[in-house]
């Protein structure tokens, strides 16, 4: 043959021998086809990164599934269908006094969902007439639908549109977020696909209806129908239906409370888009009228009070989601909560800003007053406002120094500071020597408040106050003594309700607890002092209003608190409690500038006592005993009532002495140049800078 070889050379089998075969003719006849080794290039050709088509066709649909199924847990996670029949604002609340009196309504108008099946036709197909006329057909994405929408707008047909179909629009105000981007619009399309494959169409409608917004804080059908024409939406008319379908678009500019006309324009154009689409005929739209309104029932309660803002996140914690209206009692008390803004009102302030809590000591807040006008301001100063407290601060040092091994008559210098960096200075730079805790406490002594801190130590101090119950942060330096971190008002008070009770701390709330079962009482529940340690705080406190700086806040009945004064006068405080009250006060400047002439033991210890004298029976002072005159019948009655004064055993110069029945002894005079006004009353000593007053030149002798 011609391409013979030797026996011993030849493949045994047929493939070899073929490729022997091919190799061969190729050397002999190199220009001819090789149609053989083109194959085998093309076959290389076919390969992708070593990897033949069926084998990437694989690994591809394998990863896409895994995608799918990722996709899948993601939704579960972020869009779980339970969601969608929740509403999507939170329900209205309305908060009740202890009494039953409603305070304040709070949320959004929302009611039960409504079932498509029992909605009359023309309710049905108004709205997908003018937001989704395919949606019975669409698998939650509607690509004519959005060509449509951007061909009218556009070229303005007369009714602007946007693209979103209504499962799209469920899915994006229950489970996104309004921003306008294409991650989001991707999220939403993802979610759409997702509720179609998981509820039916009247599934998906109905929780729409439910949920969609009508305007005037209403949610949803049902609560829209009754808002606007006090109906159930089963019996609304095509005129009521068609106005309701309108306001989807842009509930807060068609709302017809608010904008009539246009929301009547609005129905006309939902008239058009049933035309259209073949829901009724032209003569039907022709003969329905503009519907009428009937709202029945108008808001009297404001939405928010001091109290009202504090307690409604509270109540949203203690209520499920729903879509009924919820009404809760609070803790606060009808009488005492006019009593606060009585006093508060005519307590004088001036350009400056107060507020005052009171509750009960096992925390339950029964009146608040957060400033002088919540109209003016809702900044609420009694729970929002951290400002210094002064030397009420000093009942934490004291409790450190009492747990140290000290006692009230302990004795502790009260003598000028010359050492350190940190020198403070005593109220008038009056220094008494070596005096009790309890002088030292009742006269509101700087020095010795910080010789105690250095005594035991600022963690000691600390850890005082936070057993206590306060919860700001606290800079642990000796200035701490005297109250230079900012706490607020509602939690300072909480703290001396914990001394009241002798149970802390004493957590504030709004709404009645429940009380503790033995066994989380015993291994959670609050702690208290010792009978001795809690004798002995109250001693202190007691000392400071029965001969101290609390003065003012005298009462028939015990009464215990410490006034606090801060930096530069920038902040006057009063806390303390008597009976079952534990009531704080603070007077200050929201811009933290000086207050002119007022001290915590001044006008905040006075308001603290007119709030106490009002709201405890008997708790009153005992008036001064009135003199009572006899004139001389022998001679004319003077119009005076007092008898004469004899004169002053001193000099007292060019000062003017006034002396009222009511009002006391008033002495006007000059220190150093600077007028002063010396006070002497039933509430003690007051002194305080006075305006010059013009005196008359003397006569000529």
């Amino acid at each position: 043959m011609l391409f013979r070889r030797p026996s011993s050379d030849i493949p045994g089998d047929i493939d070899s021998r073929l490729a022997a075969f091919d190799e061969s003719y190729a050397q002999r006849f190199p220009d001819d086809p090789q149609p053989w080794n083109e194959a085998a290039a093309a076959s290389r050709k076919r390969l992708l990164l070593g990897k033949t088509r069926w084998w990437w066709v694989v690994r591809g649909s394998a990863a896409l599934l895994a995608l799918f199924i990722l996709i899948l847990l993601w939704l579960a996670v972020t869009a779980p269908l339970s969601k969608s029949l929740q509403p999507i604002a939170p329900p209205r609340i309305t908060l009740l006094a202890s009494d039953g009196t409603p305070i304040a309504r709070n949320g959004a108008i929302v009611d039960k969902p409504v079932n498509v099946r029992k909605l009359p036709p023309h309710v049905v197909q108004a709205f997908l007439s003018i937001e989704d006329r395919r949606f019975y057909s669409h698998w939650g994405i509607d690509p004519r639908g959005l060509a449509r929408a951007a061909w009218s707008n556009a070229f303005g047909s007369g009714m602007t549109q946007g693209g979103s179909t209504i499962t799209q629009q469920l899915a994006k105000f229950t489970f996104l977020t309004p921003e306008r981007s294409l991650t989001r619009k991707g999220r939403e399309m993802l979610i759409a696909f997702w509720l179609e494959g998981r509820l039916t169409k009247d599934e998906i409608l109905g929780r729409y209806l439910s949920n969609v917004y009508f305007g005037d804080n209403v949610y949803g059908l049902r609560a829209a129908s009754l808002h606007y024409f006090y109906r159930q939406p089963e019996r609304l008319t095509l005129s009521q239906s068609v106005m309701l379908a309108g306001l989807v678009q842009a509930p807060s500019r068609l709302a017809p409370t608010k904008n009539p006309a246009r929301a009547a324009k609005r129905a006309q154009l939902v008239l058009k888009a049933m035309v259209a689409n073949e829901a009724i005929t032209q003569a039907k739209a022709n003969a329905t009228p503009v519907a009428r309104l009937d709202v029945r029932v108008r808001e009297t309660l404001p939405t928010g009070t001091y109290f009202a803002d504090w307690a409604l996140p509270q109540a949203r914690l203690l209520t499920e989601s729903g879509y009924s209206d919820v009404r809760m009692t609070t803790t606060l008390d009808a009488r005492l909560q006019n009593i606060a803004r009585k006093v508060v009102g005519r307590s004088g302030v001036g350009d400056a800003q107060i507020a005052l809590v009171a509750m009960r000591p096992n925390g339950e807040v029964v009146a608040m007053v957060g400033g002088k006008s919540y109209k003016d301001s809702a900044f609420n100063r009694a729970t929002q406002a951290k400002r210094q407290p002064g030397s009420t601060f000093k009942l934490f040092v004291y409790l450190a120094a009492l747990r140290s091994g000290m006692t009230p008559k302990s004795l502790v210098a009260d003598t000028p500071i010359n050492e350190g960096s940190y020198r403070p200075k005593n109220s008038g730079q009056r220094y008494r020597g070596d005096i009790t805790l309890e002088q030292a406490f009742a006269q509101s002594s700087n020095v010795a408040a910080v010789r105690l801190y250095q005594k035991v130590g600022g963690k000691e101090v600390e850890q005082a106050a936070k057993d206590l119950g306060i919860r700001s942060g606290l800079t642990l330096d000796q200035s701490l003594a005297l109250g230079s971190s900012g706490v607020t008002l509602i939690e300072l008070t909480s703290a001396y309700a914990g001394v009241a009770g002798n149970q802390w701390p004493v957590e504030p709330h709004a709404f009645k607890q429940d009380e503790q079962g033995w066994l989380e009482w015993l291994f959670s529940g609050p702690r208290a002092f010792s009978g001795r340690m809690h004798k002995m705080l109250l001693d202190l406190l007691g000392a400071s209003v029965k001969q101290g700086t609390g003065r003012a806040a005298r009462l028939s009945i015990p009464a215990y608190g410490k006034t606090g004064t801060s930096q530069d006068n920038r902040d006057a405080l009063f806390v303390g409690f008597a009976g079952d009250l534990v009531v704080g006060v603070w007077i200050g400047n929201d811009d933290n500038s000086p207050l002119r002439g007022v001290n915590g033991g001044g006008l905040p210890a006075r308001i603290w006592r007119d709030f106490m004298v009002q709201s405890i029976r008997n708790a009153a002072p005992a008036a001064m005993p009135k003199v009572r005159q006899t004139p001389d019948p022998e001679g004319p009655i003077e119009p005076l009532d007092l008898p004469e004064l004899p004169e002053p055993p001193i000099d007292i110069g060019n000062a003017q002495l006034r002396i009222d029945q009511n009002e006391g002894v008033t002495v006007n005079t000059e220190v150093g140049g600077v007028p002063v006004e010396i006070k002497l009353d039933r509430d003690g000593a007051n002194i305080q800078a006075a305006p010059p007053t013009e005196r008359p030149a003397p006569e000529p002798r």
